[in-house]
């Protein structure tokens, strides 16, 4: 699948431009696929941590995130060697009812993000605006749908236009770390890897098996398979290089961010009465009375620009999911309809907003398997790879690191399904 209008730029026309201008054109997926790490599920989630445990938990958030940059590194390299996306080459190598199977799985993943992204859009528009969370979730959708509108101008100015969003999470987030008092001693002690009981490890357990989502595995193949067309190995063998420096980035900041969000409940909520800092609106009013408004406010804006451009990022993927598993496209808007209709019922009945949010991380974890395996799988078949083929080094990593993430999202979906 492509976003581009027209012939897309060679690497030897990228090069040729030079300077700091053609660089930058090399990057763009990672930014996209970052989204996911900063969507508005890991903003309770880190608050949490930080509040209950103070500094404890931060190894965890440098752990998972060290992990992602591996999974999502597979990803753009399958997009490189082969020129298709993760679903497209599922259905190719894989028997027909197994590549259903795994279709309707994420299409079920598809509205578990819808689910989450466009909550925290509404209440993030709520806190900022006081709008019904019903006419928030409306609006977070055409947001998104504006969005995508800008891949018929080329995959560039959706890259930029979800960076810029990006920035703004990462900018409203550091301008508060900056501002608040942080124990170095305790935060380089939360570096080390180490628990408080079992809550401690019920919330690790939260926020490292919920981290690799499965939309974004399959959508970083398809930004990378056509963005940039390899005529050659060394092409490949260049791009890989420069997807490797983009994840590196992207990941790295959405991890700064992260780590960003627990920082601050840990240093502003940790030993403290402020009650409810497990709910989107507990902290946000939590910021306004132990910091000040300003601080609420950055956290609302950034959660706005999270809820707005991790829901394009999913309805993106969505569409990848079906034109690959499928072969088949539906219009646009009927697509968007068809996933955030749940998330506006959720809305309409007054369900817990922040509950909601927390199932839906459920879902989400369910549908790892589906996508991280066949990953793992294909990059190490020198028939699918090439010249990109996985060493046995990254294989045997990859592998680990799949069976910890499936452990451990396994575990997070009994402990959510007994109560324990």
């Amino acid at each position: 699948m492509t976003a581009t209008k027209g012939a897309a730029p060679t690497v030897d026309e990228l090069r040729a431009r030079g300077g700091l201008r053609g660089r930058l054109a090399f990057f763009g997926p990672a930014i996209v696929a970052a989204i996911a790490y900063v969507d508005p599920g890991n903003f309770a989630t880190n608050f949490s941590a930080g509040a209950e445990f103070g500094y404890l938990l931060l190894w965890v958030i440098v752990g998972a995130n060290l992990l992602a940059m591996l999974i999502q590194t597979l990803s753009a390299k399958l997009g490189l060697a082969t020129g298709r996306n993760l679903p497209e080459m599922c259905r190719e190598r894989f028997p027909r009812p197994v590549t259903r199977v795994m279709w309707v799985q994420a299409e079920l993943v598809a509205i578990a993000t819808d689910l989450a992204e466009v909550i925290g859009g509404a209440i993030a528009l709520h806190l900022l605006f006081g709008i019904p969370l019903l006419t928030g979730g409306v609006i977070t959708g055409i947001v998104a749908f504006a969005l995508l509108a800008l891949q018929g101008k080329g995959y560039r100015p959706f890259e930029l236009a979800i960076a810029g969003l990006f920035a703004v999470i990462l900018l409203g987030f550091l301008s508060t770390v900056l501002r608040i008092g942080i124990d170095t001693g305790d935060a380089v002690a939360g570096l080390v890897p180490r628990f408080e009981g079992t809550d401690s490890l019920l919330l690790a357990t939260g926020i490292l098996g919920a981290t690799v989502m499965p939309h974004v595995i399959y959508l970083h193949s398809a930004l990378t398979n056509t963005r940039i067309p390899a005529t050659s190995v060394s092409d490949r063998r260049f791009l890989l290089r420069y997807q490797q420096l983009d994840v590196l980035v992207g990941m790295g900041l959405a991890g700064l961010i992260n780590a960003s969000m627990l920082l601050i409940s840990a240093a502003l909520f940790f030993g403290s009465d402020v009650p409810a800092t497990d709910t989107l609106e507990g902290v946000h009013a939590g910021l306004a009375r132990v910091l000040d408004q300003p601080a609420a406010f950055a956290f609302a804006l950034a959660l706005l620009a999270s809820g707005f451009a991790s829901s394009g990022v999913g309805t993106y993927a969505g569409q990848v999911v079906m034109q690959g598993f499928i072969r088949r496209r539906i219009p646009l808007l009927l697509r968007r309809l068809l996933t955030i209709t749940p998330a506006l019922v959720v809305l309409g009945v007054g369900w817990d907003p922040t509950r909601a949010l927390v199932l839906s991380q459920v879902v989400l974890s369910f549908g790892i398997p589906f996508a991280l395996v066949p990953l793992v799988l294909l990059t190490r078949r020198r028939d699918v790879m090439a010249e990109l083929v996985n060493r046995r080094i990254t294989t045997v990593v990859a592998g680990l690191a799949a069976t910890v993430i499936i452990g451990l999202n396994a575990f997070l979906i009994y402990r959510t399904v007994t109560g324990g």
